[in-house]
């Protein structure tokens, strides 16, 4: 039988120096019936993000940065509640309004990038919005376009 959502306990854990997650137990992830990596809603605490369900070393986990750690109130090694429900809502990004125009302006990539996953697209956006200089904007809008013409995604 299986369910849309679950809530079980769990301890955060930490993984290396920061990186964080919650190891989700296999009868939830079954319970689920999504198939292996599970799309999620996560709610701890106050705090719901959206999230995938992925093995790591043998174990289905779920990460938690610390943007989401602060927001929800916890720390590695606290003791939590955890309510996970599928998320089968379309993802959706944003792309900046210079990049678009770019995209505009070739038909190739701008096709190519539209039939991405989510996490490519973000991986594309990201890497402009991360740039600080206007010209080093620029130059990452440019280097993309050009990626996404030759049809290459994410390295």
């Amino acid at each position: 039988m299986t369910s849309r959502s679950a809530t079980f306990r769990a301890t955060v854990e930490l993984g290396g120096k920061t990186a964080t997650g919650i190891c989700v137990p296999d009868d939830v992830v079954a319970g689920l019936g999504a198939g292996r990596k599970p799309a999620v809603v996560v709610t701890v605490g106050e705090h719901t993000y959206r999230s995938t369900v992925a093995v790591m070393g043998g174990r289905s986990m779920i990460p938690l940065s610390a943007e989401h750690r602060g927001l929800a109130g916890v720390s590695a090694g606290d003791d939590v509640e955890v309510h996970l429900e599928l998320d089968d809502a379309p993802r959706v990004v944003t792309v900046p309004d210079d990049l678009a125009a770019a995209l505009d302006e070739d038909d190739a990539a701008r096709t190519f990038f539209h039939g991405l996953s989510s996490s490519q697209q973000r991986w594309f956006v990201s890497g402009i919005e991360e740039a600080k200089k206007p010209e080093t904007r620029a130059a990452r809008i440019t280097r993309a376009v050009a990626r996404l013409h030759e049809g290459r995604g994410q390295r």
